[in-house]
């Protein structure tokens, strides 16, 4: 007897008709009419069964504090790093916790499975890092919560950041993280790419910088992070987030830099809602789109993942855990409009980001963590086209959260009584 099994469902390749058996925490089965007997039952009715949303760039020690101490008025990236400068020293670690603890509740209700966090060591207390990390023990039954030790002030400009740093390290947090464009100088920029590259390697950790989040096209730390990473045998352990220079950069010096990430095998993480609203704010017209060039990496061969980066906080007011928004803006800002462009933007919100995360056991096949989430929604890009409904999230073979079925009646003379977005889609 099996724990759960979901039956009629389509799976992401496009497969129909499977039934996924859940039992002790794992996939058992996914084939055609299983017909053995399970605690619970559900009826996909051919619709989408997914893994998880996995968010591989997010701050949530930031997260849900807008207004506090006040508001971003010029909406730009140094005003918000300012306000979460005088943010900081007026939290508590108590405050940071039930914040973040109601960011993974409503993560969850999303289907999100795992969030990747940057947490600010640029704080004598600590206190975000202590607030994570009583967090992530909290939440690690229903959600992966991997944390990064990031210096947000500059690991080499902030007096203290590289000690508390590596006190982080030492607590527990994860991965090792990076500022190198808000340093004083170029050469600082490089040097703490170097500096903090060793110390992952030292380690044995992952690496993920905030790398060249500028319009400034000579802000190429991401070439000092491909050196590095290849230099120190970090291939496939290091990503660059935001990489957002790349946007300013002419095609002659990228043709160089993308295969240089290529041969590092560093992955990239993009994050289209925050890209496109905190850049080219200088501009006047022509002004900048704001997201690096996730087509030209795609297609190099460099894994990339999409990431939310901020919820309701010093730099961005809006956002609700939705990770097929995240897709949604970067399909539009990246002009990808293909179907199998747009099929891949569903792609760089799961398994994409699980690969930058690392996760293990992810995935819809037997032997996977019995972890995935029922769409209101026939396949990929209707997924994306509808930021569908999340009609069940499944945890260890447990649904964990139910959404009803969304259905708009209508009284309208002569037409039918009902309107349901996701019987709009072409038909195969």
């Amino acid at each position: 007897m099996f724990d759960l099994i979901i039956k009629n469902a389509t799976l992401p390749d496009g497969t129909c008709g499977v039934d996924i058996a859940c039992k002790d925490g794992l996939i058992a089965a996914v084939e055609a009419g299983i017909s053995a007997e399970a605690a619970e039952v559900i009826e996909a009715e051919g619709q989408l069964v997914t893994p998880p949303f996995v968010d591989p760039h997010f701050h949530m020690d930031a997260t849900l504090s807008l207004g506090t101490p006040r508001m971003n008025v010029s909406g730009t990236l140094l005003e918000g790093i300012a306000l979460w400068g005088e943010l900081k020293p007026l939290q508590s670690v108590d405050q940071i916790v039930e914040r973040a603890l109601r960011y993974c509740d409503l993560a969850v209700s999303m289907g999100i499975g795992a969030i990747r966090s940057h947490v600010d060591t640029c704080d004598d207390e600590l206190k975000g890092v202590a607030a994570l990390l009583e967090v992530r023990e909290q939440v690690k039954e229903y959600l992966d919560l991997q944390l990064v030790a990031f210096p947000q002030d500059g690991v080499l400009r902030d007096p203290t950041a590289m000690e508390n740093t590596i006190r982080a390290l030492d607590m527990g947090v994860d991965v090792v993280g990076g500022i190198p464009h808000f340093e004083r100088t170029m050469a600082d920029g490089a040097d703490s790419v170097r500096q903090l590259c060793q110390i992952a390697a030292d380690r044995g950790l992952m690496v993920d910088m905030h790398c060249d989040e500028s319009d400034d096209p000579m802000s190429r730390h991401i070439e000092t992070l491909a050196y590095e990473t290849q230099r120190l045998g970090l291939q496939g352990r290091v990503a660059g987030s935001h990489l957002t220079s790349m946007h300013s950069m002419d095609n002659y010096y990228v043709s160089k830099l993308i295969p240089l990430m290529v041969e590092a095998g560093v992955h990239a993480i993009p994050n289209p809602l925050i890209n496109i609203m905190l850049q080219g704010r200088h501009d006047s017209y022509p002004k900048r789109r704001g997201q690096t060039r996730v087509r030209e990496l795609r297609d190099a061969g460099i894994t990339v993942g999409f990431g939310s980066d901020c919820v309701m906080d010093p730099w961005y007011s809006l956002g609700k855990a939705d990770m097929l928004d995240v897709a949604f803006m970067g399909l539009h800002v990246g002009q990808l409009s293909s179907r199998e462009d747009m099929a891949w933007c569903f792609d760089a919100v799961t398994e994409n980001s699980a690969r930058i995360m690392g996760l293990d056991g992810y995935g819809i096949a037997k032997g996977c963590a019995a972890n995935m989430v029922l769409l209101q929604a026939s396949d990929k890009i209707e997924a994306v086209r509808l930021r569908a409904n999340r009609l069940a999230v499944i945890r260890k073979g447990r649904v964990i959260a139910r959404t009803a079925p969304v259905v708009t009646t209508l009284d309208l003379p002569g037409r039918p009584k009902a309107v349901n977005p996701a019987e709009y889609a072409p038909k195969a």
